[in-house]
């Protein structure tokens, strides 16, 4: 089992059991944003995640010991996807987030594969991906898709 650590977080490969309790956290942070964009269904929201939930390429966020949110990097085109991206809100601006994606970017950079995903049209996420070298790719009235390729690694 990989698990990758710093102070207070770590990464370790998500099960099937997991699966509820990222639907939970997924219905909660994204909740702001879809009733902004006049999206949100209470049901839809977890039932999402629940149709394409793929343990294999996920992981779960530990933090001081207990489940703090998921991340997916999953095969796609010419590299991977990240989605599924949640961290519990009040575990959110303690830099956790910034810390898990710069792990996974180092990862997809030693591959030299491209990452994509997609945010929501004025998610506060977005600035963390741009800060992360992510670009715009396309949009919609919806979504934002971004890219990041891979930087070369010393």
């Amino acid at each position: 089992m990989h698990v990758r650590t710093t102070q207070d977080w770590a990464l370790r490969p998500a099960t099937p059991e997991d699966l509820e309790a990222m639907v939970e956290i997924r219905a909660v942070v994204m909740r702001p944003d879809l009733v902004r964009l006049g999206r949100y269904d209470e049901h839809r929201v977890r039932q999402r995640l629940r149709d394409s939930y793929l343990p294999e390429y996920t992981s779960v966020i530990v933090v001081d010991g207990r489940f703090g949110g998921s991340v997916t990097l999953r095969p796609f085109e010419d590299g991977r996807c990240l989605e599924n991206f949640f961290l519990d809100q009040r575990l959110q601006g303690r830099g956790i987030g910034s810390a898990v994606l710069g792990t996974l970017l180092a990862r997809t950079d030693a591959e030299g594969a491209p990452v994509r995903l997609n945010v929501l049209q004025g998610s506060a996420a977005r600035r963390l991906y741009e800060r992360h070298g992510f670009v715009l790719e396309r949009e919609d009235p919806v979504d934002v898709f971004m890219i990041r390729r891979p930087t070369a690694t010393a």
